[in-house]
């Protein structure tokens, strides 16, 4: 194929060229920022409240239906379910990565609307709400003040009045949750004595309310007659302030003496539920956790919530602020900033070793030109695909340019090499040199596409994570081969001088006499190269006990690295949760909690604390539970870089910093463990956000305990325990824990159903009266700030604080007012504060840790095998979140590498029109694989994607040079050389392009293997398997590859002879007179 044409059109060349950078620059203004493809699945939850109910009660009566009636929805994955003692439901559904969460959600609906008529009249009431969202945070924000001159009621309405409606209308938001429950609620706070004194019960109150509190249409004067004017009826309706309701009428008589509402009970406007109250560095506050919508654009949501709050503060009440607790978006630009650092430092190392090998500008900057234009070229058509900018896609690049650079490489060589022979004319060596390369470049293209293709199409989270990468690498690939093929001959035609012009400019100067002394000893390398590559072919027993080496130590590393899916990084963000014991009260969770609150208070590295007390991330909520978010000073605060580190030698802190960073996110968990530890009666966790949004709140391995019997929970909780312990002895485990628990000490009320009918009533009245004295009863609604909000009935405090306050509680018979504790017994019982359900079936969540050295992956290994060992019949487990997508990428890998090696292999064998042939090319890959393995276990990195992704990028890249070996040998061969000349003579001839493309990629990279500073631990996993893979891969290959196409070339002749259509061939020849040494000329005379 000639691509003589844009040679001798320069202008038609660049203009391509410009074409690319021009819609490469479009796709990068247009491309959306994300830290990871959005691999979360979408996820629709259902809520809704049981006011006054227990934990089991809910279960039975609210989820158990729901959940009937919602499994097996189109798509649905796996369904969790949680209760609480607080009365509240929740229901979440998984869906299939790619489904569309607005028809997942109408689905759910659906489902949840033919089960309507099996809840309990007070959930239908209230309504049960589905709403689709992912269970990934974007931005949390705080609202606070200094001196705590607002109260969190204050806080939380404000927030709910004006904050959370403006925010939820940005695009691409789910929903704006907040843990504070103090939503304003009209309180009526009964007072049983005064009840009891008017013989009254609950449900009088709630009857006066239905009454009185109402909106009505009386209707219009006037309407369909004669007269001039038509007046509309209006009703006063709903009351509105507390004095109006304290005058609602309960009952009056003949005498006009009336029973108002003030007379037996306070009211006042307070929260609607009091489990919930939060503090940021010590101050009332109040929270709102923004969730994006599954597909959406998380930079742009955060970008567009912080426009927003600042719109907002500017008609904030005086001293009132807010505070952004956690920004996914902060990590990411900080790490966007480290990876675009690096591609610079790795760009100028490359056009370095490019330049000393080359040894001429004009010659570098043909490549200089070439990779821009590729990897820029690269972004129009990420944006075409639909794919954002993101961690991944930068490290594509990163390694693309290895690939992009050695297009170009072998472009400028081939004119070279020509230019050596002694062309005159620039044009001409071109013109030469791309007749004889365009094919190869074509094929190499074409394999390489090959290797990223298959990657493509791996369904799932893994999936997602390599068709970005993928379809990245490809581009810039076939970009880079458009390049090769149109701008880099047309700039090697004007730049480079035949060899005669430039002899009459050479000055004896550092940088020619460098020059003249790195062509000796690479001559002399040359020379030696081609004995030893001799040797391996005259010994090729050896070459094959190498090979079989090569693939042992392959699998033996692949099966002894440890697994991952991505690594940890510092985020900027920690989460502390703190469980104290069962039935705990909210005032000593509150003093636990301050205890807390001061230790971190006293640590350089944090700059605010949010507190949640009666929540709990992990195990949700409860008057015993509560959580810490911790926002660390900036990362440029906290600085981690190489040249940080290499400043505390002469700033007093010698070589510390090169291995501790006590300001990074690991150095204060330890710090949190450590001032902690002193607290005994709370179990305290601290832990780092999960890496990847969308797959709940915490790290590490998370699994459910399943109880398929249906049996008891005490059970369940011991067979669990038991578990754990033994999970506990692994050592791969750091720990394995679950904060459940069905110890929580409760009441069992006993109702006398004899006793109520012989008092004329039936038990649903006695359960009705202590619901609303003691649960609360939502009786009816009222408006304010053009909100609607809750009338609730409850007693009041003081009636409420112990057992025996139940004989002070009447319930009216038809002989009068009798004390309830007459008709109720109570019995002490354990139960739990929660229920979970995983797929319908009994729960507990359990959150495992892997211990230092082992990865997630090992730890998933020891989980199972410890049930395989433990766990009775009718027990098992089952993964959820981002460990569940682990478990089913981890099968994936070993696929796609034997995807990836059969498409180079079947592309091969078009091209070399044999089945054989391809062999010295497959053959020669698992050495790079296996130093890539090497290098991962020596730095001690996982095996996960940023490793594969490298892994990936090694077979086409040593593909493509074992692939120009061979063709450089084969062209040879062709012409009637020896096949172990045309070997050893090809070999010799791909040496230096070779080496540069090798060498510029591991100088090029070791940045990325050092890496500090943000996202430090991905980018040394990408950075250590690509230059352990490319250099001990390299150093092989060139030595087996030619000894290989000796043997294979030997046998397919055998099948099929060669025939010669080429023996005159003056190009060879007068490459033979400036490679060969004059015995190999007298050989091939003599053959």
């Amino acid at each position: 194929m000639t691509f003589t044409h844009f040679i001798k059109r320069p202008v038609l060349s660049t203009v391509i060229s410009i074409f690319f950078v021009l819609l490469g620059g479009i796709g990068l203004i247009s491309l959306p920022i994300a830290q990871y493809p959005d691999i979360a699945p979408p996820t629709i939850a259902v809520s809704t409240t049981y006011t006054g109910a227990d934990a089991q009660t809910v279960m039975n009566s609210v989820v158990t239906p729901l959940e009937e009636s919602i499994n097996g929805v189109e798509n649905m994955t796996y369904m969790t379910s949680q209760t609480t003692n607080d009365g509240y439901a929740s229901i979440t559904v998984y869906f299939k990565q790619g489904t569309n969460a607005d028809m997942a959600a109408v689905n759910v609906q659906n489902r949840v609307s033919q089960a309507q008529a099996l809840l309990p009249a007070e959930v239908t009431r209230v309504g049960v709400t589905v709403s689709k969202r992912q269970s990934s945070q974007v931005l949390m924000y705080t609202l606070t003040t200094e001196d705590g001159k607002y109260d969190d009621e204050f806080l939380t309405n404000y927030n709910n009045i004006n904050i959370i409606p403006a925010i939820k209308r940005i695009n691409g938001v789910g929903d704006v949750n907040t843990p504070g429950m103090k939503t304003y609620s009209m309180r009526i706070w009964l007072q049983p004595d005064k009840m009891k004194q008017y013989g009254l019960i609950p449900s009088d109150v709630t009857g006066a309310l239905a009454e009185q509190n109402i909106e009505a249409a009386p209707g219009k004067f006037g309407e369909q007659s004669n007269m001039a004017y038509e007046y509309v009826m209006r009703y006063k309706g709903r009351l509105k302030t507390a004095d109006e309701y304290e005058n609602i009428i309960i009952s009056s008589d003949a005498n006009g003496q009336t029973l108002k509402l003030k007379d037996v009970a306070k009211i006042e406007l307070g929260g609607l539920q009091y489990s919930v109250s939060m503090k940021n560095n010590n101050q009332p506050s109040v929270m709102g956790m923004v969730q994006q919508i599954a597909g959406s654009n998380a930079n742009e949501i955060a970008k567009n919530v912080k426009a927003e709050l600042d719109k907002q503060a500017k008609s904030f009440p005086p001293g009132m602020e807010y505070k952004i607790n956690y920004d996914v978006t902060e990590f990411l630009y900080a790490s966007i900033e480290e990876v675009i650092k690096t591609l610079v430092i790795t760009l100028v190392l490359v056009f370095f070793v490019v330049y000393i090998f080359l040894q001429d500008m004009r010659s570098t900057l043909i490549p200089l030109i070439a990779v821009p234009v590729a990897l820029i070229g690269s972004f129009f058509f990420l944006w075409v695909f639909g794919f954002s900018i993101n961690l991944l896609v930068l490290s594509a690049l990163l390694l693309a340019i290895a690939i992009v650079v050695d297009d170009a490489i072998v472009v400028v060589e081939a004119v070279h090499a020509k230019l050596d022979q002694g062309y005159q004319s620039a044009l001409t060596a071109s013109i030469d040199a791309m007749n004889e390369i365009s094919g190869a470049i074509i094929s190499i293209t074409l394999v390489m596409a090959a290797v990223f293709v298959p990657v493509s199409f791996i369904g799932g989270t893994s999936g997602t994570f390599y068709r970005e990468f993928g379809v990245t690498m490809a581009v810039s690939i076939i970009i880079s081969a458009v390049n090769a093929l149109t701008l880099s001959p047309a700039l090697c035609a004007i730049f480079l001088k035949p060899h005669a012009d430039e002899e009459g400019e050479h000055k004896s100067t550092f940088i020619s006499r460098f020059h003249a002394g790195f062509n000796i000893v690479f001559d002399k390398t040359v020379a030696k190269y081609k004995n030893g590559v001799e040797k391996s072919i005259n010994r090729r027993i050896l070459t094959g006990v190498i090979i079989l080496i090569g693939i042992i130590v392959l699998v033996v590393t692949m099966q002894t690295t440890k697994t991952g899916l991505v690594p940890d990084e510092d985020t900027g963000t920690l989460f502390v949760t703190i469980s104290t014991p069962p039935a705990t009260s909210q005032a000593r969770t509150q003093e636990i909690t301050n205890i807390v609150d001061k230790m971190l208070a006293s640590n350089p590295a944090i700059q605010s604390r949010e507190q949640i007390v009666g929540y709990n991330f992990i195990a949700g909520q409860g008057s015993d539970q509560a959580t810490f978010i911790i926002k660390l000073k900036p990362f440029e605060e906290r600085p981690g870089g190489f040249f940080h580190n290499l400043a505390g030698l002469w700033e007093g802190d010698g070589i510390k910093r090169f291995f501790i960073n006590s300001k990074s996110s690991t150095a204060v968990l330890g710090m949190i463990y450590k001032q902690t530890a002193a607290i005994k009666d709370a179990q305290i966790i601290a832990f780092q956000p999960p890496m990847i949004p969308g797959f709940g709140a915490t790290n590490g391995v998370t699994f459910s305990m399943q109880d398929k019997t249906g049996g008891d929970l005490n059970r369940f909780f011991n067979i669990t325990q038991e578990y754990l312990a033994e999970l506990n002895k692994r050592p791969e485990i750091q720990t394995a824990m679950t904060s459940y628990n069905p110890n929580y000490p409760q009441y069992m009320v006993d109702v006398d159903v004899s006793k109520c009918k012989q008092s004329g009533i039936s038990p649903s009245t006695v359960l009705t009266t202590l619901q609303g004295y003691y649960g609360g009863l939502y009786a009816s609604n009222f408006n304010a700030y053009g909100k609607l909000y809750r009338v609730m009935v409850q007693g009041d405090v003081a009636s409420r604080m112990r057992p025996d306050g139940l004989s002070n509680i009447y319930v009216r018979t038809s002989s009068g007012m009798v004390p309830i504790s007459e008709y109720v017994n109570l019995r002490r019982v354990y139960g739990p504060s929660n229920i979970n359900r995983f797929n319908l079936f009994t729960s507990i969540n359990v959150n495992v840790t892997a211990a230092d050295g082992y990865s997630s992956g090992q730890a998933i290994k020891a989980v199972e095998e410890v049930a395989a060992q433990m766990l009775p019949e009718g027990y098992g487990l089952d993964y959820s979140g981002l460990t569940r997508s682990e478990q089913e990428s981890s099968n994936s890998t070993a696929i796609i590498f034997l995807l990836c090696i059969v498409f180079v292999y079947l592309i091969l064998s078009a091209q070399y029109e044999s089945y054989i042939l391809p062999l010295s090319v497959i053959l020669s890959l698992p050495f790079g694989l296996a130093g890539a393995f090497i290098f991962t276990q020596l730095f001690g990195h996982s095996n996960d994607i940023y490793m594969q992704i490298s892994l990936i990028m090694l077979i086409g890249l040593l593909a493509k040079n074992a692939i120009l070996i061979v063709q450089f040998a084969l062209e040879r061969r062709r012409t009637g050389m020896a096949i172990r000349y045309s070997a050893i003579l090809g070999a010799a001839a791909r040496l230096r392009p070779i080496l540069m493309t090798s060498l510029a990629m591991v100088i090029g990279l070791l940045p990325l293997m050092f890496a500090s500073g943000v996202g430090k631990n991905g980018n040394q996993t990408l950075g250590a398997a690509a230059v352990g893979g490319m250099l001990i891969g390299t150093l092989i290959q060139i030595f087996v590859v030619p000894s290989l196409f000796a043997v294979f070339q030997w046998l397919q002749e055998r099948i099929t002879p060669l025939k010669f259509e080429d023996e005159n061939n003056p190009e060879v020849a007068a490459e033979l007179e400036q490679y060969a040494h004059g015995k190999f000329i007298q050989c091939k005379e003599k053959e």
